[in-house]
This record gives C-alpha cells, sequence and structure tokens, in this order.
C-alpha cells in the first residue's frame, strides 16, 4: 500500500474494548497472518472496563512481536464515541495513514480486513464502510434480529435521503480512514455516544470523502450490546436533521464544519441580489466593498464595469482574482489610509451588525466617500416574525448565519437602523425589505416554492418590519450647511 508520494502508507488498526474481556485475545489472535506486515500499529483502546480488558490487551501487546502495539487504559469511561476520538487521536499523532476500526468484542470479523485495506491500496477511497446489508438475506443469515434489520434499513433510507447519500448501511461499526481525511473534519466534536458513526459519515460527505462499502459477515453471538435501540434511533434522526438544518443556516452544531467563504445569496430578491439592482442604475463606479469574503459579489459588479476594491479580515483564495484590489482589514481598527477615499459607492452587504461599534466604522465610510457618493447598505431585520417567534416560544438560540447569525454582535429593526445610519451622518434615499432566503432553505422552482415566494414577497412589501427579512437602504452622506448672515451680506457686497 503506498501512497502518491511513493511511501509506503503506514497502516494502524484501533481496538475499540469495553469490559471485552472474554473476547479480546481472540479477536486479536484472529487478524490474519498476511495483514501483520501491512500494519505499522495496533492501538488497543480501553474505555475504563471494569473486568480485565486493559490486563490482557497488556499481556497480548508484550506477545505480539510482528508488530508495534500500543495498549491505553481511559481512568474514565469516554463512551463509544468518546473512545474512538480518543483512539484517532492517537493514531495521527503516531503518523498513521489509515487506521481500521476493530471492536474487542469481536461483532465484526478481523477476517475482513484485507478487503477493509483493499479501496486504500487502490487510492480509491479515503472511507471505507463494512456492511451487512450489501449481500441480499446476509444479515438474516448472521443473525441479526429481525427488528434490527427492519430498524437498520428504515434508519439508512431516511438518512441517505437526507443526506444524498446512497449507502447499503449506516449503522456498521466496521470503519476504515484515512487520516489525512480525519484531520479535515471536527470529528473531535463529535457526540460521545453511538451516534458518532452516523455524524461522521455526515462530516465525511461535506468534506467530499470518497466512501467505499465492502460486505462483511454478520455475526451476532455472546457479546452485551449496550446499545438502547430507540434512543439510538432517536439520536441518528436527530443528528441527521440538525446537519441538513446546519447546511442551510439554521443551529450552531459545532461537529457541523461552517465553510470559511460567506455565501453569494442568490435570487429571491436577497439582499446581494437588492445591492446589484442598485447599482444598475449608476454608471462605472469606483466602489468599496466591505468584508467581500471570496469575491463573488465584487466579481459581478466587474462585470457590469464597476471597478471594486474589496476589504475583509481574511483572504479567501481567489479574492484577488474577483477584485481590482484587496485589503486585509479588520473594521473593528478601522479603514486604513491605504484603502484610499474618494469612493462613487461603498458596499456594505450584511458588515455592520457584525461590528461591535457599527457608527464609528459608518462615520469612517462617510469620509471615504466622495461629495454626493452613496452608501449601499444591508442588514438583517431583527423585528421579522422568526427571531421574534423564537423569542417568544422562549426557543431563542443562535444560528450560523441569517439573522440569528452566531458572529452578530448587534441587531437591528427598521427603526434602530435608521437612527444608527442618521446618527452616522447619512441621508437615506432608498429604503427595501428583501423577503425570506429561499433559495438559500429549498433548492428547485417547484410551484408550492414560487406560490411561497410570492406570497412572502407581499407581505414583505406589504409590512417590511415584521415580514422584511433584511433591510436594504441606499444612502448618501447628508450635505447640510450652516449659512451665516454676515457671509451673505458680505457676498452681496460684493456682486454690488
Amino acid at each position: 500500500m503506498a501512497q502518491a508520494t511513493g511511501r509506503k502508507s503506514r497502516v494502524g488498526i484501533v481496538v475499540v474494548a469495553y469490559n471485552a474481556a472474554s473476547t479480546l485475545v481472540d479477536t486479536l489472535d484472529r487478524i490474519p497472518e498476511e495483514v501483520l506486515p501491512q500494519l505499522a500499529e495496533i492501538i488497543i483502546s480501553d474505555d475504563a472496563s471494569h473486568d480485565d480488558t486493559f490486563l490482557l490487551a497488556s499481556q497480548w501487546g508484550a506477545k505480539a512481536s510482528a508488530v508495534r502495539t500500543t495498549v491505553v487504559r481511559h481512568t474514565k469511561n469516554l463512551g463509544y464515541g468518546g473512545n474512538q476520538k480518543a483512539a484517532y487521536r492517537i493514531a495521527i499523532d503516531h503518523g498513521l495513514d489509515v487506521v481500521v476500526m476493530l471492536h474487542g468484542d469481536g461483532q465484526y470479523a478481523p477476517e475482513s480486513l484485507a478487503d477493509m485495506l483493499a479501496p486504500f491500496q487502490t487510492g480509491s477511497a479515503d472511507a471505507v464502510f463494512g456492511s451487512r446489508m450489501m449481500v441480499p438475506g446476509a444479515a438474516k443469515l448472521g443473525g441479526m434480529p429481525f427488528y434490527k434489520r427492519i430498524g437498520n434499513r428504515i434508519l439508512t433510507t431516511f438518512e441517505n435521503r437526507v443526506l444524498g447519500t446512497r449507502l447499503t448501511e449506516f449503522h456498521s461499526g466496521y470503519r476504515a480512514y484515512s487520516t489525512e481525511l480525519l484531520s479535515r473534519i471536527p470529528f473531535e466534536a463529535n457526540s460521545d455516544g453511538f451516534d458518532f458513526d452516523t455524524q461522521i459519515i455526515a462530516q465525511v460527505v461535506n468534506a467530499g470523502g470518497r466512501i467505499v462499502e465492502v460486505p462483511i459477515p454478520t455475526y451476532y453471538g455472546d457479546e452485551i450490546c449496550y446499545v438502547n435501540g430507540m434512543e439510538y434511533a432517536r439520536d441518528v434522526v436527530r443528528d441527521v436533521v440538525e446537519f441538513k438544518l446546519a447546511t442551510k443556516g439554521f443551529g450552531t452544531q459545532e461537529w457541523v464544519p461552517t465553510p470559511e467563504e460567506y455565501a453569494f445569496k442568490e435570487g429571491d430578491g436577497s439582499s446581494h441580489a437588492s445591492l446589484l439592482e442598485m447599482l444598475r442604475d449608476l454608471p462605472p463606479s469606483r466602489i468599496l466593498d466591505l468584508g467581500c469574503s471570496g469575491g463573488l459579489f465584487a466579481e459581478r459588479a466587474r462585470a457590469a464595469g464597476h471597478h471594486v476594491t474589496g476589504v475583509d479580515y481574511m483572504e479567501i483564495p481567489g479574492v484577488r482574482e474577483r477584485t481590482d484590489r484587496f485589503f486585509v482589514v479588520d473594521l473593528e481598527a478601522g479603514i486604513p489610509a491605504e484603502v484610499g477615499d474618494g469612493y462613487d459607492v461603498v458596499i456594505a452587504g450584511d458588515i455592520i451588525e457584525h461590528l461591535a461599534r457599527p457608527v464609528e466604522v459608518l462615520k469612517q465610510i462617510h469620509r471615504v466617500l466622495r461629495p454626493g457618493g452613496q452608501l449601499l447598505l444591508s442588514v438583517p431585520n431583527f423585528g421579522h416574525w422568526y427571531p421574534r417567534a423564537r423569542v417568544v416560544t422562549g426557543l431563542f438560540g443562535y444560528d450560523r448565519r441569517g439573522i440569528l447569525d452566531s458572529t452578530h454582535l448587534r441587531f437591528f429593526t427598521r427603526s434602530t437602523l435608521r437612527r444608527t445610519v442618521r446618527a452616522a451622518g447619512f441621508d437615506i434615499l432608498q429604503e427595501d425589505a428583501t423577503g425570506l432566503p429561499l433559495g438559500a432553505i429549498a433548492e428547485g422552482s417547484s410551484t408550492p416554492l414560487n406560490v411561497v415566494r410570492r406570497v412572502d414577497a407581499g407581505l414583505a412589501r406589504l409590512r417590511p418590519t415584521l415580514f422584511g427579512y433584511q433591510h436594504v437602504m441606499r444612502l448618501t452622506p447628508h450635505a447640510e450647511e450652516a449659512i451665516f448672515a454676515e457671509d451673505v451680506e458680505a457676498q452681496q457686497a460684493v456682486s454690488v
């Protein structure tokens, strides 16, 4: 088994064990002789067993001269998922490239290890799952109880539909992962329970990992089952629903990765679409795009003939190609002089709600605009029915984007936004409200979805303070001057 660099891959086996004294040694002895030369290490992780699991593991490891064996005993029970986290962390720290998980109770056949490793040898997989359901009838012949077969199929069908996968089984504990993949996903934020296995599948899918399934035999013996079936089913259903909602912006589950780049909001009268519509009324202009993220908005503005300078607190790959100029700027510290001034337009799309001192930043925007220039501003509406309902029902919590984005430091209603921009020295030229971001929540253009879009847009126009998802404003610096009588008299005297 070799990597693309030509170096031989370092393969390891992780054995998770809990009160497995009666089965552990037999399971380890069943590791095929032809597999042992491929192994760089066997890691046996005892999850604070109450029997002789650790002692027997240590004795077996001392005799295993063919392969390095690391035996670990946790002084506190970490749980099935927690034990995996600890073992995978050891595998990564020890420099293994591929790690296969075996259960110390022997439920998953060590004789199938060669099949589990084969896809890594061809470079066709980032994760390999053993499936008891690939071969019709195999699970029944292996002694899997009828209620477990039915439950397995129902849950797997549901999980496939929600996650967009086509796996034959989600609930096998026979897994193998490349440590490069494990290093790219936040598996250590997963549950410590049995639903860890479901969460890590969602993470692998989200990371674009290549999953290969291989058929494995089914075995049900005298091992003790620590899984509460109903609780497990509840947890995995909750997990896949949470994952799907989190990818749509709802909730802040740590185990679901958050993309670094802020997505461009397409269609549905979104704030970005509204800002682009406002730009269409303007001739080619010098634009300062604050919080430009990856430059997707700037790219569209440039295509319309505008010259765009982008700034953001971090540099997303590709942003310099999508902007005419780019600066890494922390807006909390202000707009630096090198960004320049005299801009025709400043774009602040969904920015000021992330700032501790929005008025101060708006005043700085005032200074970098030319006289008569425009600020195009969008801000989520905290008066929208969605956060109102969350507050009234006692279910207030943050999401990963949208009105209740967990990175928001300020909340605005229409009235507070009006006061804020006026305090910063701006006059309001135009004021709009967008509807729900249905394009981000549901894909496609079905008739029911189009009806919802039209109704929501109508309600946003009718009562923007309640149904407007975001407020979008076109602003210009207040140009009021104080004219003193003596100056007028002096001018009149000169003209005479």
